[in-house]
């Protein structure tokens, strides 16, 4: 071990810091953050000192640091940056000297061989702080661990470590074999406490430790109670998902998917957790909507952690307000975490923004699905100007939808896009119009789930488009020629 790990107090005490650039600005940020007063040494400070340098901790010396000022000082910093890249290595040791002379430990920036003590990569969930070094041979790599651990940590966890910190004297009271502190940790690191913590519910994970804590001193074993996670997916690419969705999925024992989930994320499930497959395909429910709600309150029951995993969010399209009814109403505990829904991520996917200053100042979302296959769209709202319509469920009704746009006054012009798998490897996008885009599609061999837009803003798509993904422009040289193929139908 190259250096010894420790965290250093700093609190109320002088940090020094030398520079007025954007190194030395993030040291003394981080150093008002764990408390210290701050004294900044710089002849100017540069933009990157705005936020901070109006704080009540924050002293600014528009003048070089002498032995008087080290000699009150707890740590300090050297972040010399010369103009233009100039040398500051004779300042840096200057630094140095007076930091020795004082007795004070200094970290000089880029000069590991001037430095008594060096900055790790730090993940900040305070109370809860995660310091990452190399010793100063790779920073890069330090950087790219952080980020790593950044994904497996959400912010939560800061409010879960001064949660069991709260709690801690109470238990020692409570709890006082060694062993028994350790198995009741673990029961509240591991369990329902942790998860009313992260969700933000505190009052009842205080009532939950007050309830444990009284069936343990009277010798009773607590009856587990079972919970539904109801997580949007998002459309397709696993990098979409959210780091709370991450974390209930592997936190699950049992998951209840569809067909909508994309490849690769179902992998991400806690690998010894039950999977069950409620998929649906269009006119080919599975397992009914009302069977796989009773199965969640029978699943939650028994004390089960349950994932329900949908594809996009599942409150827009997603009948997630169908099944947490059945929940509330049977008393079972649930959490909800949004996913990226599917008209946002396979536009961002395609390169067609929903909204634009100079296309769209608004955008609805419309299934093309109806509840008995009958299409059953508000035609006065959709046919407006400026704005972008996004079609969910409306592939297997392309034709008769372009045809009934048309039909109503739309502009057969206007141009449409069907995207096809958005987000994932194999995206296809077919651009075309009102007019021409359902034969454009014929043998485009799209299999779905689809999403399908229409507004100006698709003609930004040819600008815009970022992601390697298959299209096929929908060009019919006679566009009278097509209308009427679409009024033939």
């Amino acid at each position: 071990m190259e250096h010894l790990p420790i965290f250093f107090d700093v609190k109320d005490r002088v940090v020094i810091v030398i520079g007025g650039e954007t190194v030395a600005a993030r040291k003394a940020e981080m150093a008002l953050r764990a408390g210290a007063r701050v004294e900044v040494f710089a002849e100017t400070l540069s933009d990157d000192f705005l936020e901070i340098r109006e704080h009540e901790r924050f002293t600014h010396h528009a003048r070089a640091a002498g032995p008087e000022d080290f000699a009150r000082a707890a740590l300090a910093y050297a972040a010399l940056e010369g103009p233009d890249g100039a040398d500051c290595a004779g300042e840096a040791r200057r630094a140095k000297a007076l930091a020795q002379a004082a007795g004070v430990p200094i970290n000089v920036a880029d000069c590991p061989e001037l430095c008594d003590f060096i900055m790790p990569s730090i993940l900040d969930r305070s109370p809860l702080v995660v310091a990452i070094s190399t010793a100063g041979t790779s920073p890069m790599l330090g950087r790219m661990i952080k980020a790593r651990l950044e994904t497996m940590l959400p912010a939560a966890y800061g409010r879960l470590s001064a949660f069991v910190g709260a709690w801690r004297g109470e238990v020692m009271r409570h709890v006082t074999s060694l062993d028994d502190r350790r198995r009741f940790w673990e029961w509240v690191l591991d369990g329902p406490v942790m998860d009313l913590v992260l969700a933000g519910r505190e009052s009842e994970a205080e009532e939950a430790m007050r309830e444990e804590l009284a069936a343990r001193a009277e010798g009773r074993k607590r009856e587990s109670r079972g919970e539904v996670y109801l997580v949007g997916a998002g459309p397709g690419d696993p990098d979409l998902l959210t780091f709370r969705a991450l974390r209930l999925m592997q936190q699950a024992d049992v998951v209840l998917y569809d067909r909508l989930i994309g490849d690769g994320i179902l992998n991400l499930v806690r690998r010894d957790a039950e999977r069950i497959y409620v998929g649906k395909l269009p006119q080919d429910h599975t397992v009914p909507q009302e069977e796989i709600s009773e199965m969640l309150v029978r699943l939650a029951e028994q004390g089960k952690r349950v994932l329900r995993l949908k594809g996009g969010d599942p409150f827009i399209f997603g009948r997630g307000g169908e099944e947490i009814e059945k929940l509330a109403r049977a008393g079972i505990p649930f959490q909800i975490v949004p996913g990226i829904t599917a008209a946002a991520g396979c536009a961002a996917y395609a390169g067609i923004p929903l909204t634009h200053r100079d296309h769209a100042q608004a955008c609805i979302f419309v299934t093309g699905h109806g509840k008995n296959g009958q299409l059953d769209l508000d035609w006065k709202t959709l046919l407006q100007p400026r704005q972008t319509i996004a079609i969910y469920m409306g592939l297997a009704h392309l034709a008769d939808l372009m045809a009934e746009f048309i039909a109503r006054g739309a502009d057969p012009e206007l141009p449409v896009a069907v995207i096809d798998k958005g987000t994932r490897r194999d995206q296809k996008v077919v651009t075309g119009t009102l007019a021409t885009i359902a034969q454009a599609t014929a043998g485009a061999e799209l299999k779905g789930p689809a999403m399908i837009i229409i507004g100006t803003v698709v003609r930004l798509r040819d600008t815009l488009k970022w992601y390697g993904a298959g299209e096929r422009a929908a060009s019919v040289p006679d566009a009278q020629k097509a209308k009427a193929v679409l009024a033939g139908r």
